[in-house]
This record gives C-alpha cells, sequence and structure tokens, in this order.
C-alpha cells in the first residue's frame, strides 16, 4: 500500500452535473473573498466553449474547474479546491488533464488571470509550468486590483522536415 496520500486519492474528474452545484458554490465562497455566484456559474457553464468539470474522491466533489476552449488556447476561469482536500494532488490533477489535452497542432498553450495579491495561487501555478506573461491593470471589476496572466504552453514541434526531390527548391 501506497504511503503516499495524493496516489491513495488520486480524484476522478469529471463532467459538472446540476446536482454538483451546491457543493462547487460552497467550495467557492470558501476559496475567494469575491467568489462567483450561482448566476455566475449557470451563465458560464451554459456558453457552449465552457467546460465545467469536478474532482472526485469517494464520490464526494473536492475540487472543481472551469475552462474555455478558443482556437488556439484554453483559458482557465476559475478553479477551486475544498480547503480541507488542498495541498494533497487535487488541484494538480484538474490543471493536468487540462495539459494532457494540448495539441501543436490545434490548442497549445492555456492561459489564466491570478490576482496580484494571490501568491499561492502564483506559485501552484508556476510550480505547473506556467510563467507570468503580462500584467494587467485594473483587470477586476470588484476592486482595482491588477491581475498577472499566466500561460503554460508545450513545446513547439518542429514542423515537418520532408526530404524529397522538390523540397530542396522551396528552401
Amino acid at each position: 500500500m501506497s504511503t503516499d496520500f495524493r496516489v491513495a486519492t488520486r480524484p476522478v474528474i469529471r463532467w459538472m452535473l446540476k446536482e454538483d452545484l451546491p457543493t462547487v458554490l460552497r467550495i467557492e465562497e470558501e476559496s475567494f473573498e469575491f467568489p462567483w455566484t450561482k448566476s455566475d456559474f449557470l451563465s458560464c457553464t451554459h456558453q457552449p466553449h465552457c467546460i465545467a468539470v469536478v474532482a472526485e474522491v469517494q464520490n464526494q466533489v473536492v475540487g472543481y474547474m472551469i475552462y474555455e476552449m478558443a482556437p488556439h488556447f484554453f483559458r482557465v476561469l476559475t478553479l477551486a479546491v475544498d480547503p480541507a482536500w488542498r495541498r494533497k494532488g487535487i488541484g494538480r490533477s484538474l490543471v493536468e488533464r487540462l495539459i494532457n489535452k494540448l495539441s501543436p497542432h490545434r490548442r497549445h498553450q492555456i492561459l489564466l488571470e491570478v490576482r496580484e495579491t494571490n501568491l499561492v495561487a502564483q506559485l501552484f501555478f508556476r510550480s505547473l509550468g506556467f510563467r507570468a506573461c503580462r500584467i494587467l491593470r485594473n483587470f477586476y471589476s470588484d476592486t482595482v486590483e491588477d491581475a498577472y496572466q499566466m500561460a503554460y504552453q508545450i513545446p513547439q514541434v518542429p514542423s515537418c522536415q520532408t526530404k524529397n526531390r522538390i523540397a530542396r527548391y522551396l528552401a
């Protein structure tokens, strides 16, 4: 039996269901000073380009992530883990699931915004390979706080190096 608690509690990641919303709202309120409302969640999840997933351990929702799909990137809109389940690999599992969806031929980047005062989130995303790429001044409507835009970029795969009799004329 493994002594690593993260391995023992590897979450099941699945689509968010309507029945998950009360738990998700509780986690949201316990996680953020300016939490999303029920109408924020419903409005976002009814958009065709928004995906909402939850992380479950022992049939209990312990975290969630909502992201949107753009033609060439994903954007994480919100992510939170139940305070009782933090630092157990739940958030990492959610983000790694999204990282595994990246492709050099389609969506090759993940973007997100983090409040300048949310050092815990900045360090978490940095540990996963995200880097701050821009400062967004007065980004939030609830405060005058700036945001850091962070990005995860998969290494670009070199284009096909076709060797044929025509290729030498195109170089």
